[in-house]
């Protein structure tokens, strides 16, 4: 009998999108072809300790030291780091598994840092000619000098699933705003609000070096709502598959969004979100390991393109395995 391909699942993570990866990871591990792959989960506690992820058909969880989850990992053909966030998407998890020797899914430790911080990754797009939002950033230190101009967007510089986003239309929420995002970056960036349509798409690479573009996803939520955490997970939004977009503006969004998925040096699948507005298309920001339960964005794009969900999983992990 062919061997099976061993797949570490590595889940969790300490940060504020901890359940959300736990999720993730949980829907990747239960849904790649057993046929194909022999999975191993892991998980990362709040905490930064590591244990087996445990669960009904996996036994009892157990702890594990990080020099035991280092050789996990390198007995593994391949590691599938679903760990959202700081300590995880932003290239630390990609990082240890290139020291490791292993095979990484997903994006590089550069491409996870510059998509995981939001000036960096709008310096590239600028560099390419794709419009941004202007915006300041902003330390504790500088918080207080900042003046309120008008409406704005505050959100932490690195941090994800809309985690410390505020919409700030009153000058005397202008500091509790900055100062809730603080509590998850040490910088913040404080944006002038982009009016348009919000339409996400999903680049995934493949073995053979090509890129795959998902179909585009508009996200409407009810008016004078951002699209925050509450938002994102309380049912209000409207996710409208595919988007209607006119050809020439779907070719756009195709060809920013491979140009951005490119220039930042990503690898495996990312989510590149945008607006659709009157002065053309504006990036909002680069996921290089979005949601991936059956129900999230990206694997829905996917799925509305022809490509089941086990089918995806079976690409990150051979688009790995190739690179």
């Amino acid at each position: 009998m062919t061997r099976r391909t061993r797949v570490a699942v590595v889940g969790g993570g300490a940060s504020c999108e901890h359940d959300v990866s736990l999720a993730s990871a949980a829907s990747v591990a239960g849904s790649l072809d057993p046929a194909r792959f022999e999975v191993l989960a892991l998980t990362i506690g709040r905490d930064g300790r590591w244990s087996t992820a445990g669960g009904a058909s996996l036994g009892p969880s157990v702890a594990v030291s990080l020099a035991r989850a280092v050789d996990l990992l390198g007995g593994c053909d391949v590691v599938v780091p679903v760990v959202h966030g700081p300590h995880g998407e932003d290239g630390t998890l990609a990082a240890l598994c290139d020291l490791t020797g292993v095979p990484c899914a997903g994006s590089p430790l550069r491409a996870g840092a510059l998509a995981m911080d939001k000036v960096a990754t709008k310096l590239v797009a600028a560099s390419l000619g794709i419009g941004t939002a202007a915006g300041t950033v902003v330390t504790s230190a500088t918080a207080a000098a900042l003046r309120f101009g008008g409406p704005v967007v505050v959100k932490p510089i690195a941090a994800g699933s809309s985690h410390g986003l505020s919409l700030v239309t009153d000058a005397a929420d202008l500091a509790p705003a900055i100062a809730a995002a603080l509590l998850l970056d040490d910088r913040v960036l404080v944006e002038e609000v982009v009016t348009g349509r919000e339409i996400d798409v999903a680049v995934l690479a493949t073995p053979d070096g090509g890129r795959v573009v998902g179909p585009p996803l508009e996200i409407v939520v009810p008016d004078g709502r951002l699209f925050d955490t509450t938002t994102k997970y309380d049912g209000a939004a409207d996710f409208r598959l595919p988007a209607l977009l006119d050809d020439i503006s779907l070719e756009q969004l195709r060809t920013h969004a491979v140009a951005m998925f490119d220039a930042l040096g990503c690898a495996g699948v990312a989510r590149i979100d945008f607006f659709a507005t009157s002065r053309g298309w504006v990036l909002n920001e680069v996921n290089t390991m979005p949601g991936l339960t059956e129900q999230s964005q990206v694997p829905k794009m996917f799925a509305a393109a022809g490509m089941p969900y086990p089918e995806l999983l079976a690409a990150l992990v051979d688009e790995a395995v190739a690179r």
